[in-house]
């Protein structure tokens, strides 16, 4: 349960990808790991990709969804595309959501779709 984080960092490449996989109910700690990483990836590269997966989600607890607020007002300026797969309607609604809030390019992909999602996030 929780939050996986990985960045990818080609060498080479102007890749620079968060993958974030999620699943069941995000709680506060998870957020400060993704705060903590995603500093350390702007500080080294400017603007980021995230590759977002949901599996099983469940949504956040109230400090989680605190954290997710202030991670949004940070750091929404700093990533270029944001991808979220996910399994579900309200998953896909979360695209819609979020999109006001960033100039990043935001697109929600099927987990059927988790391949192009990936491609999409490593193009430039």
């Amino acid at each position: 349960m929780g939050m996986y984080i990985h960045s990818t960092i080609e060498d080479g490449t102007a890749h620079r990808v968060l993958q974030i996989n999620v699943t069941g109910k995000l709680v506060e700690q998870d957020y400060q790991q993704l705060i903590k990483r995603t500093n350390e990836l702007v500080a080294q590269h400017g603007k980021i990709n995230m590759l977002v997966e949901l599996t099983d989600f469940e949504g956040w607890t109230a400090g989680a969804a605190w954290e997710d607020l202030k991670f949004g007002m940070d750091h929404f300026s700093h990533i270029e595309r944001m991808a979220l797969i996910g399994e579900s309607i309200w998953e896909k609604g979360m695209t819609f959501f979020i999109k006001p809030f960033t100039s990043a390019e935001v697109r929600y992909f099927d987990q059927a779709d988790s391949e192009a999602a990936y491609n999409w996030t490593r193009e430039m």
